[in-house]
């Protein structure tokens, strides 16, 4: 009994902990419609700052004062980054903010590493509470308690601020119809920037108060931030005491799935979270969100004129005489270009002309490759059955999971994608008898006609090529019209006779398998398969991938694979920096080209030819 009680107690300091940062971002978000990706990171500046402070200034002054000073840090350069980046882009689709906040994550990440080094920091114990107190017979640490009591105290406060003061009525009233808010005259800019300050300065002060908990690193804030969303999605999104709700829930299923779960403790979170948005697809205290008036549907797709297919066709023959001229290394990277093409591609055709954002597309890539890695491992087959099995389970896997996704839109979707792909990481990750765990399936090579690696790079330039125009066929087929009219306007394609759902549901197969084909490539490219093909970095890479391109063009996905993946592989060889270098360069090209770098080409195209 007294044991239990300890976890009960554990899992209420993790829940508080969770709250303090998961608010934050539920605030932001509530008001600003901006995914803030890089929530994470201002929970890692925050516990940076303190722990910087806390080792200058070795008292009980400097402990404390710097939990203040990283929150405080924390909030000042999410309100700079509000009004130096977010407010550029608030008449640009909600997509675009997401990749312009992934470009500061990448920022943070090394001006961090230039500041602190790559050693873990480990900060002092709270100075009056490193004892413990005894309860039930087991032992339970003062900060814990101190965690507990904090948490509610957070809640609290946050109550009376929007419920007791000005700002707080003018936040919950662009939470709950942002246009109208600003029709009755208040300024959203002002406010915007407050409430960045504060959901970021509550990041800040959730990572300031780890330090005495565990070391602060470089992958604290992807770490968080994935937590924070979840917390965020099942509470349901722009609601406190959701979040509030939500902290304790996660808190006791990481507190007690490690003992009851064992084998299952990554994907418990998960389950739950798809468990949540199926039963309640707006979270457990969240409300459908408010459309925005004067919605605009999506531009017209219209089919290349006859030259850019030829400049198609002739970009192709060159691409094919590529290994007359090129050695390994050049065949080696542009393979991988290739391949990220095809998966760049398939997630555009949920987003593009399906409207679905989805966070966790990797899942369909990684289970194509571990279907061809398993076939050869396993059954002692080639190539000739490995790839053929990888866009089929990836197809499979997505017709399960689309089932569920369709039936959600918006931020819950994106979110529902990113727990299937975490669950099927976490399988991959846990069930080392069959994908070998953490150290993946090595040995996939190509076999046969295909085992020289130029013979493999023409192979894979043939099933992309194949792959990207069956895609484009799709887009302008009955199917693909009736596609873009249930995400333009779901209603009258509803009453016109069209099921947007099933529409929905089998483009999201569709996107599966080509995706599962792309992950089939990469793990014979390879040669081995890890779990990060599931994981969520490779997820975010097809995010970027697309918008950067630009995503209501057929182009842009293509242009955006080669841009993101050339500038990765040559920053990652000669900048050693390039985290910050790629990072910044993302955000110049997301505020000169806020519709992608093909949708602003078109657009200047199209002006100048009309001119």
């Amino acid at each position: 009994m007294g044991f239990l009680l300890s976890q009960f107690l554990s899992g209420l300091a993790q829940a508080s902990s969770l709250f303090l940062v998961a608010s934050g971002l539920s605030i932001i978000f509530g008001v600003t419609r901006i995914v803030n990706f890089a929530h994470g990171s201002f929970y890692m500046i925050g516990a940076y700052v303190a722990c910087w402070v806390a080792l200058t200034v070795e008292s009980a002054a400097g402990f404390w004062g710097g939990i203040a000073a990283g929150a405080v840090a924390a909030g000042a350069l999410g309100a700079v980054m509000e009004r130096g980046l977010l407010r550029r882009l608030y008449r640009s689709p909600e997509l675009f903010q997401l990749l312009a906040t992934f470009g500061v994550v990448l920022v943070v990440q090394d001006a961090v590493l230039a500041l602190w080094g790559p050693e873990d920091l480990l900060g002092p114990r709270a100075p009056g509470l490193t004892g413990r107190v005894r309860l039930w017979g087991q032992p339970v640490p003062l900060y814990d308690l101190f965690l507990m009591a904090l948490g509610p105290v957070v809640f609290a406060g946050l109550w009376l601020l929007f419920h007791k003061t000005r700002l707080g009525v003018l936040v919950r009233a662009a939470t709950e119809d942002r246009e109208m808010t600003a029709a009755l005259g208040v300024n959203p800019s002002h406010l915007f920037t407050a409430v960045l300050f504060l959901g970021c300065l509550l990041a800040g002060l959730g990572g300031a108060l780890q330090i005495p908990r565990g070391s602060v690193n470089l992958h604290m804030d992807m770490t968080m931030v994935v937590d924070a969303f979840v917390v965020v999605v099942v509470g349901g999104l722009g609601s406190v005491g959701g979040a509030f709700l939500a902290a304790l829930l996660i808190g006791q299923l990481q507190a007690f799935g490690i003992l009851i779960f064992p084998e299952i403790t990554l994907v418990l979170v998960f389950l739950v979270m798809a468990v949540v948005l199926v039963l309640r697809p707006y979270g457990l205290l969240g409300r459908p969100p408010v459309e925005a008036r004067g919605g605009e549907a999506g531009p017209v797709l219209r089919p290349a004129p006859p030259w850019a297919g030829w400049m198609a066709v002739g970009a192709v023959a060159a691409l094919a005489c590529v290994p007359l001229v090129a050695g390994d290394y050049a065949l080696v990277v542009l393979t991988e270009t290739l391949i990220l093409v095809l998966f760049a591609a398939s997630l555009h055709l949920l987003m593009g002309p399906g409207g679905m954002v989805s966070f966790g597309h990797a899942a369909w890539f990684g289970l194509g490759a571990y279907a061809a890695a398993l076939v050869v491992r396993h059954a002692g087959l080639g190539l000739g059955a490995g790839l053929p099995a990888a866009p089929l389970l990836a197809a499979a896997g997505a017709l399960v999971a689309g089932w569920f996704c369709v039936r959600l839109s918006g931020v819950y979707l994106a979110m529902l994608t990113l727990a299937f792909a975490q669950i099927l990481w976490s399988v991959a990750f846990q069930w080392t008898a069959v994908t070998g765990g953490d150290n993946g399936v090595l040995g996939v090579w190509p076999s046969g006609p295909f085992a020289a690696r130029w013979a493999y790079y023409e192979l894979t330039l043939v099933l992309v090529v194949a792959g990207v125009v069956a895609l484009r066929r799709v887009v302008f087929a009955p199917f693909g019209w009736a596609l873009r009219a249930g995400r333009d306007s779901p209603l009258r394609a509803e009453a016109l006779g069209i099921d947007v759902r099933r529409n929905q549901w089998v483009a999201f197969t569709a996107a599966g398998a080509f995706a599962g084909l792309a992950g089939g490539l990469d793990a014979f490219a390879k040669g081995s398969v890890f779990p990060t093909h599931l994981d969520i970095p490779t997820s975010v890479d097809g995010l970027v991938m697309v918008l950067l391109g630009g995503v209501q063009t057929l182009a842009g996905p293509l242009v955006g694979a080669v841009v993101f993946h050339g500038l990765e592989t040559e920053m990652l060889r000669h900048v050693p920096y390039w985290r910050a270098v790629l990072g910044g360069i993302i955000i110049v090209l997301v505020l000169a080209f806020p519709q992608g770098i093909v949708g602003a080409l078109t657009r200047r195209f199209g002006r100048s030819h009309e001119s």
